[in-house]
């Protein structure tokens, strides 16, 4: 599945989710975490058709809020009722970098470069 979303990342400008399973939830999140390690920077769009993602969307502003995922990483979602809306949404889309995040290059072609990040413990 990862070489299908490598394909993906290299040809496309955002990604789309139509309603799903659990396949659809794996790909979505996959393509969120890689962007929070500043794989990319394209959002996600999810389709809300009857509120299929309203749950989803509960849970990930909750996150944010109690700081579980930064903003950066929430920011990517754009959640639309329609595909006229979500068409203007994508557009519109400006990434706004996570500040540590933007700081490493995770892409693959840089497997080569030795990656420092710093995980100290600030209490």
């Amino acid at each position: 599945m990862q070489v299908r979303i490598w394909k993906k990342l290299d040809n496309y400008d955002a990604f789309i989710a139509l309603l799903g399973g659990i396949g659809t939830l794996e790909e979505i999140f996959q393509i969120a975490s890689w962007a929070q390690l500043n794989i990319h920077h394209k959002p996600i769009g999810l389709l809300n058709v009857d509120g299929f993602f309203n749950k989803l969307l509960s849970f990930l502003n909750q996150a944010g809020e109690e700081n579980f995922i930064p903003h950066s990483a929430r920011q990517i979602f754009i959640f639309a009722l329609t595909v006229e809306e979500m068409v203007d949404k994508l557009e519109d889309f400006v990434y706004k970098p996570d500040l540590v995040a933007a700081q490493i290059d995770w892409s693959k072609g840089s497997s080569s470069k030795k990656r420092k990040m710093d995980l100290s413990l600030h209490l």
